[in-house]
């Protein structure tokens, strides 16, 4: 049965919102990196709570749609909340002073930002020709692989104590992400582009 609530404030939607609030609850986390004793317990901190931020992409999705509770705010929402997470998290890793994210490896984050930034462009274009592109089931392993190097380069050097290359399989991963963003950017595009044709 449908759960009844007000379609800004479901239960969905407030997963989405608290998404949305652990991105400068993350921010705030590299800014005390540097000024905490222990530098560990804010790249703990920041992981934690992009574990729990990326738990909320599932569960909203997956609870709006077993609740009957889709709406058009939530639509909006989601893609907006999963790109300020992602963005915001490769950023700050380029910029903290461990540099976790540098040299060549900062190809592979611009690479991911440059197709999310394209991407959401060509989505806005072809939802006002009414014209909707289904995500690939190779699209959702790439949000996955992306995901999961996220976290382990927010763990950093503090996961490297306990789990040695923790940072080098972050990298590692982050590459693979990029190479498929790449595919699936393409694959994202052609298939507009032909809408795009055609109108």
């Amino acid at each position: 049965m449908a759960r009844r609530s007000t379609p800004a404030f479901n239960i969905p939607n407030l997963l989405t919102y608290g998404r949305i609030l652990a991105v400068p609850a993350i921010v705030l986390c590299f800014f005390l990196e540097g000024r905490l004793q222990s530098s560990d317990f804010a790249r703990w901190s920041a992981l934690a709570l992009f574990i729990a931020a990326s738990i909320t992409d599932y569960l909203d999705g997956y609870l709006a749609r077993i609740w009957k509770q889709t709406s058009n705010i939530g639509k909006m929402l989601d893609p907006i909340a999963d790109k300020l997470l992602v963005s915001t998290c490769l950023l700050l890793l380029a910029a903290d002073t461990d540099r976790t994210i540098a040299g060549w490896t900062l190809w592979a984050a611009i690479i991911i930002l440059c197709r999310e930034i394209l991407v959401s462009g060509l989505r806005e274009y072809l939802a006002a020709l009414k014209v909707s592109v289904p995500v690939t089931q190779l699209a959702k392993w790439k949000t996955t692989i992306q995901m999961v190097a996220i976290g382990f380069l927010l763990a950093g050097p503090a996961g490297d104590k306990v789990l040695p290359y923790t940072t080098q399989l972050g990298i590692a991963l982050l590459w693979i992400s990029a190479i498929v963003t790449l595919y699936t950017g393409y694959d994202y595009f052609r298939a507009g582009l032909k809408h795009i044709v055609e109108e």
